[in-house]
C-alpha cells in the first residue's frame, strides 16, 4: 500500500492521537517517567492501514487497542525525532489536532534537552500536557498533585 504523505496527515487528523503519559517510577531521577505516544486506532478490518503507516513511519508496533480495535503506537523518543516530528512539520495537520501536535512537539523538545529528568521539567511537561486532550488532563493533574505533596 503506497502512502501519500498528505493523505497520512489527513488520516491522522481524523484518527490519530498525540499523548503524553506521566507515570510514577522510583528508578527515574525525577521520580517520574515521561512516555510520549503517537497512536492511530482503527477497527481490525482496516489493520492493513496500520501496517502501511508502520512501514511509512519506519517505526512502531501494531497491537490490540480494545475489543475489535487495533492501534499503531510509536513511543520511542528516537523515532519521534527521526520520523514523526519531521513528517508533521513538513506535512502539517489542518484540524484542531495540530494544536495538540504543537504541544506534543514542545514536550519532545523538553525531553531532548534532558529537562524531563528534573521535578521542574516534569512540572513544565505537566503544564503543557494538561492543555492537550482530555486523557492527558486527568493524568497530568494527578501527577501534579503527587509532585506538589512530595515537595511540601
Amino acid at each position: 500500500m503506497q502512502m501519500n504523505p498528505y493523505w497520512v496527515s489527513g488520516f491522522v487528523d481524523g484518527e490519530g492521537t498525540f499523548y503524553v503519559g506521566i507515570n510514577h517510577n522510583d528508578s527515574m531521577k525525577s521520580g517520574y517517567q515521561v512516555l510520549p505516544e503517537f497512536r492511530v486506532v482503527q477497527h481490525e478490518k482496516d489493520i492493513k492501514v496500520l501496517y502501511a503507516l508502520k512501514t511509512y513511519f519506519g517505526a512502531g508496533v501494531v497491537r490490540i487497542n480494545h475489543d475489535t480495535r487495533q492501534e499503531l503506537r510509536i513511543r520511542s523518543l528516537e523515532h519521534m525525532n527521526k520520523f514523526v516530528i519531521p513528517h508533521f512539520d513538513k506535512y502539517p495537520l489542518l484540524t484542531q489536532k495540530k494544536f495538540d501536535y504543537f504541544k506534543f512537539k514542545e514536550i519532545i523538545q523538553i525531553m531532548n534537552a534532558g529537562k524531563h529528568l528534573s521535578a521542574e521539567g516534569i512540572k513544565d511537561i505537566i503544564a503543557i500536557a494538561s492543555r492537550m486532550n482530555r486523557q492527558n488532563k486527568i493524568c497530568a493533574q494527578s501527577v501534579l498533585r503527587a509532585l506538589d505533596s512530595c515537595h511540601e
